[in-house]
C-alpha cells in the first residue's frame, strides 16, 4: 500500500500535500500528461479557479480510464501563470479532490503556457500496488 510520509524533523506541509509518497515494489505506475482547462469539448474554462477545477476533472477522468482513483494520486506538479492564483488554485483542489488526498506536490509560477489563455496546468502520477 502506497505510504504518505512527513518526516518529523522537516516542517509541516504548507498545504495539502505530503513531503514524500512511498510506493511499493511491483506497483502499477500511471504518468498523466499536463492537464488544463478545456472540457470535453475542447472549451476552455473562464478564470484561474475554473479552470484548475477542469483540470483536476480532466486527471480524475484519467485515473478512471486507467482503473483507478483519486487514492492513487502520488504527485502533482502544478503550474500557475500568476501568484494571485493560489488561493484560486487551493480552492478548486479542496472542491475537486478533497482533503483526504494528499500526495507529494510542487507548485511553480511560470511566465506562460502553451496559450496565453490558459492560467493553470497541472500534471499527475499515480501509483497502484
Amino acid at each position: 500500500m502506497t505510504e504518505f510520509v512527513n518526516p518529523k524533523s522537516s516542517f509541516k506541509p504548507q498545504g495539502a500535500y505530503s513531503h514524500s509518497v512511498r510506493v511499493p515494489a511491483g506497483a502499477e505506475w500511471l504518468v498523466i500528461a499536463g492537464q488544463v482547462g478545456l472540457d470535453g469539448k475542447g472549451k476552455l474554462q473562464a478564470g484561474a479557479r475554473k479552470q484548475t477545477e477542469q483540470a483536476f476533472r480532466n486527471i480524475l477522468a484519467c485515473l478512471k480510464e486507467n482503473g483507478m482513483t483519486k487514492k492513487h494520486l502520488v504527485k502533482f506538479t502544478v503550474f500557475l501563470t500568476d501568484p494571485r492564483s493560489i488561493d484560486d488554485y487551493r480552492a478548486a483542489r479542496k472542491k475537486v479532490i478533497g482533503d483526504a488526498t494528499l500526495p507529494a506536490s510542487t507548485l511553480l509560477i511560470i511566465d506562460g503556457l502553451a496559450s496565453p489563455d490558459m492560467l493553470v496546468e497541472i500534471e499527475a502520477t499515480a501509483a497502484k500496488a
